[in-house]
């Protein structure tokens, strides 16, 4: 049997939202040029802020200006597309690697296997979403789910993804909905909001991330190396923040 493929895995880092669009650019540039490994990362929105996908032009005005606890929400595009993710209370996934055949929704599979087989792990079924193409109407991406998004038993959206190719390299990043604010969302979105997801308390964050890196070495068949970025990564990432 072949060794398996090295990723490089990168610990949780908690920053503003444009350092890390900056990051997940970044890795998925240098993968595309040949000159990164694969790479997995967790990470936090800090100050908390509101994701527009990249392509969203309609949303709210007073969305450049909403407070939250005495600071004021960032809004942040991303690199890659879909509708307004809000991240407070949230964990973040972020996958950079190549090699994937199919379209979007295929590709969207093979990468969301690991997302499933580890939440499955802590107990937790996940399911695709079956929403069709009128959630492009809905500026809220937790506001519907499609097939590249996970949902639980009773339809209510727990992990929101969204994806950039370039070449044969393929960023797919996603949002977590851990514990947020109902109040906020609300605030944010101008809807109820779904009720928070109830979880066992030897759920957090650690056993989360724990299980969905036993996950994706079992599903990408491959080993994990811990690798920080380095000063020089750092400097290279904030360049172009």
């Amino acid at each position: 049997m072949p060794d398996p493929q090295v990723w490089r895995l990168i610990p949780i880092l908690a920053a503003a939202g444009d350092v890390q669009m900056a990051i997940d650019r970044w890795l998925l540039a240098q993968h595309e040029s040949g000159q990164h490994p694969p790479t997995l990362r967790f990470y936090t929105w800090s100050p908390p802020a509101i994701s527009l996908g990249y392509h969203q032009r309609q949303y709210p005005e007073f969305w450049h200006n909403l407070p939250w606890k005495g600071e004021k929400l960032d809004l942040v595009r991303r690199p890659t597309g879909g509708r307004a993710v809000l991240h407070q209370g949230d964990l973040t996934y972020s996958v950079v690697t190549s090699g994937l055949r199919g379209n979007r929704l295929d590709v969207y599979g093979q990468i969301c296997e690991f997302l499933i087989q580890g939440w499955r792990s802590l107990d937790i079924e996940l399911y695709y979403g079956q929403a069709g193409r009128g959630y492009i109407h809905n500026p809220n991406c937790f506001g519907t789910a499609t097939g590249a998004d996970l949902v639980l038993a009773d339809g209510s959206k727990l992990i929101g993804s969204a994806q950039l190719r370039k070449g044969d390299a393929v960023l797919q990043h996603g949002s977590m909905r851990l514990n947020p604010d109902p109040e906020l969302f609300a605030k944010v979105f101008n809807q109820e909001f779904f009720h928070p997801i109830q979880f066992p308390e030897t759920i957090n964050q650690e056993t989360i991330i724990k299980a969905l890196i036993a996950a994706a070495c079992d599903c990408f068949a491959m080993e994990i190396e811990v690798i920080p970025l380095s000063q020089n990564e750092w400097n290279l990432i904030l360049a172009n923040c």
